[in-house]
């Protein structure tokens, strides 16, 4: 990956951490009842799931479980780009001290419920998002260690 692009990549997440930050507080503490007022495809969505929450309670709890690691992968990966200083653990400590902090100020809310596996869950996320930025960061390293190699020459006919 060149200096360039590694820049690049780094201005686009300090972008969209903050965005992100906003949208995830919005989920995480607006009231559980507005959601069911969302018209449209979200809407639908919110049914479904209720419907799936009343009639196989397992799934359900599978579902939620699922939803909040995918919830925190956006913040592993975005706090990995924007902070390269920062080890993985620290990236993983911080999404871990976010999630209780967020479950702490929702034990306070009436509307919403605090609970352990949302902890767990999250931090899952976070350890997700940073694996793939990892991931992708060592596809990248291959694949221009690969295009530095000097190519084969096929002798001609002889």
């Amino acid at each position: 990956m060149t200096e360039s692009t590694r820049r690049r990549l780094t201005l686009a997440a300090r972008i969209l951490l903050p965005v992100y930050l906003v949208v995830l507080g919005y989920i995480v503490f607006s009231p559980s009842d507005e959601a069911t007022e969302t018209p449209g495809l979200i809407a639908w969505l919110f049914d479904a799931v209720d419907r799936l929450r009343a009639e196989v309670p397992a799934a359900y709890v599978a579902l939620e479980f699922v939803a909040n690691i995918a919830l925190f992968v956006p913040f592993g990966v975005l706090v990995r780009l924007v902070s390269a200083r920062l080890p993985w653990w620290g990236v993983a400590v911080l999404g871990f001290a976010t999630t209780v902090t967020i479950e702490l100020v929702q034990s306070t809310l009436p509307t919403r419920f605090s609970t352990l596996s949302d902890v767990i869950a999250n931090t899952a996320g976070t350890l997700l998002g940073l694996a793939l930025v990892h991931l992708a960061r060592r596809r990248v390293a291959q694949s221009s260690a690969m295009s530095r190699l000097p190519s084969e020459t096929v002798p001609s006919g002889s």
